[in-house]
């Protein structure tokens, strides 16, 4: 998982994965969009793959990207629970008292409240 957030600490490959999430590119259409040596460029898609972010095939001799949103999405959950993202409310709600909407939903809540928090 550190190869994951180690892609997504740069903006440029942050500035790939969006692109990316709109529609699958290929190498030379993400190249267009920055003005990055060749080299790096392909350094940057290399520590994208290497995190298992994107996919790439090749068509003939053009190489396409897709974004993998399943990883992506699982870094973002184990980032947001290290945070304590997502639990403001019942924590909010504990202090006013009201125990009623302190519940764990696990699609915003990916770790459970727990007082010794």
């Amino acid at each position: 998982m550190s190869d994951v957030f180690k892609a997504l600490a740069d903006p440029t490959r942050r500035a790939i994965l969006e692109m990316l999430r709109e529609h699958e590119m290929t190498a030379g259409e993400i190249a267009g969009r920055f003005s990055l040596a060749k080299p790096t460029l392909s350094g940057h898609l290399g520590v994208l793959l290497s995190a298992d972010l994107v996919h790439r095939e090749r068509e003939g001799t053009t190489l396409i990207y897709h974004l993998k949103l399943s990883v992506f999405e699982e870094a973002w959950l184990r980032l947001a629970s290290s945070m304590k993202l997502g639990l403001m409310k019942s924590a909010t709600s504990k202090q006013e008292g009201d125990l009623s909407s302190c519940t764990t939903d696990p699609t915003t809540d990916p770790v459970p409240f727990s007082p010794s928090r």
